[in-house]
């Protein structure tokens, strides 16, 4: 996503959702649950179910095709499931970065690429890409809210960031909590009251940061950046170093450092060949890497360029 932030499509390898053929035995265990009278058999088998589907969660899928259609009926079984046990802090670190992955990489994309040819349908796909970044930051948050109390509020004090400490185990839950909040934000610039949470969306990615800066190989240092370039004020300068960590964090060229270099910076400044050569080492980057995040940015890298003379 250009206008402001873009979530990196992952905050691990391997982490968008794939159905994998465990679904009948999951699904008699599930049923199990749901009809056992007694509470703490329930509970127990609740969240063996959520330990599983966390697990899956986690499952590497080289299909992007395959992986789109598997998503939707994951993603609606896990949220239903994390209904039951809200405090499955795994479960819900998987559900909220799958509902912003699936947003970014199959509806917000979809909806760049209509721009030109349909704007009201890619309107429509902004606006669906804009509620499924809403739910996967209520899901992060509700479960940062059980396991650190208070969280919400300190979030939006003056001093937020100071108050706020992280336990490491809940980094992820923050990543993903940030990352959809900012995306969720640069889709909805007509509602000023969502603008304004940017400073506290800020706060926990920070957070999370100061807690584990490699977290994601560095994808949590992109987002940063990203939030650096978004924010008043924030510099190039200072986005450069993030991404030079993320650079770091992952043992090489990060492509999706790579884009967004070229998106939120040379973009901008109207440097096309910086741009196109930026999305090209981004492409070269992923190329070798077979797993579904590095084929999105792949994906997207090629469309920037395949349309680079709309763009200057």
């Amino acid at each position: 996503m250009t206008e402001a932030l873009a979530p990196s499509p992952a905050s691990r390898p391997g982490s968008f959702a794939l159905w994998a053929p465990r679904t009948w035995a999951l699904g008699l265990l599930l049923s199990a649950a749901l009809v056992l009278a007694g509470c703490a058999p329930r509970t127990l088998l609740l969240k063996g179910v959520a330990d599983e589907l966390a697990g899956q969660g986690q499952a590497e899928e080289p299909d992007l095709g395959l992986a789109r259609d598997a998503a939707a009926f994951y993603l609606k079984l896990s949220e239903s499931v994390l209904r039951q046990v809200p405090g499955h802090a795994a479960l819900a670190e998987s559900v909220a970065g799958g509902f912003t992955q699936y947003a970014y990489a199959f509806v917000a994309f979809e909806a760049e690429m209509l721009q030109d040819t349909d704007a009201r349908a890619a309107l429509r796909q902004r606006q669906r890409a804009a509620r499924l970044y809403e739910r996967a930051h209520r899901h992060a948050m509700a479960a940062l809210e059980i396991q650190q109390p208070g969280l919400a509020r300190a979030l939006q004090g003056p001093e937020g960031t100071q108050a706020l400490r992280l336990a490491p185990e809940h980094v992820g839950l923050a990543y993903w909590a940030a990352a959809s909040w900012g995306a969720w934000i640069a889709l909805s610039k007509d509602k000023p009251e969502l603008v304004a949470d940017l400073p506290a969306a800020i706060r926990l990615a920070r957070a999370a940061y100061e807690t584990t800066p490699a977290h994601g190989q560095g994808q949590l240092a992109v987002l940063m950046a990203q939030f650096e370039l978004a924010r008043p004020g924030g510099t190039v300068v200072a986005a450069e170093r993030y991404l030079a960590r993320a650079d770091a964090a992952a043992g090489a060229p990060s492509a999706s450092a790579l884009i967004t270099r070229a998106e939120s910076v040379a973009l901008p400044a109207g440097q096309r060949e910086d741009f196109e050569r930026l999305l090209r080492l981004a492409i070269a980057a992923a190329t070798p890497r077979q797993d579904l995040a590095n084929q999105v940015l792949r994906q997207r890298a090629q469309w920037l360029l395949d349309t680079i003379d709309d763009r200057f």
